[in-house]
């Protein structure tokens, strides 16, 4: 099983941006879908966005247009590039994989994720 560490996450302003970034360890992660996730206050965890082991991604509605998910397989890393960042996108980010874009989390081990803060 691969282990996932998640980085990246600050405080940052309203209308700012931040790079998340997960690395994989222990195995490959190149034939996998990965996919970025979110958990805020009080609330259930929430894809974010997906990518294949192809390259094709996919997002929710709610980040459309302002984040964008990548991969370098060379790295065994994922990345997660975040702008006009919005008070709402404010909680503790995740990576995991899955079998294809339409696959439910793999790994039922989660990392310790990294923290997003968008305030003034």
């Amino acid at each position: 099983q691969v282990h996932l560490v998640e980085s990246g996450g600050g405080l940052v302003q309203p209308g700012g941006s931040l790079r998340l970034s997960c690395v994989g360890s222990g195995t490959s992660i190149r034939l996998l879908a990965m996919g970025w996730y979110r958990q805020a206050p009080g609330k259930q965890r929430d894809l974010v966005a997906k990518i294949s082991s192809g390259g094709t991604t996919m997002y929710v509605d709610s980040v459309k247009g302002r984040f964008i998910i990548s991969r370098d397989n060379a790295k065994n890393t994922v990345y997660l590039q975040m702008n006009s960042l919005k008070p709402e996108d404010t909680a503790v980010y995740y990576c995991n994989g899955a079998a294809n874009l339409n696959a439910p989390p793999m790994f039922g081990s989660w990392g310790q994720g990294t923290q997003v803060t968008v305030s003034s």
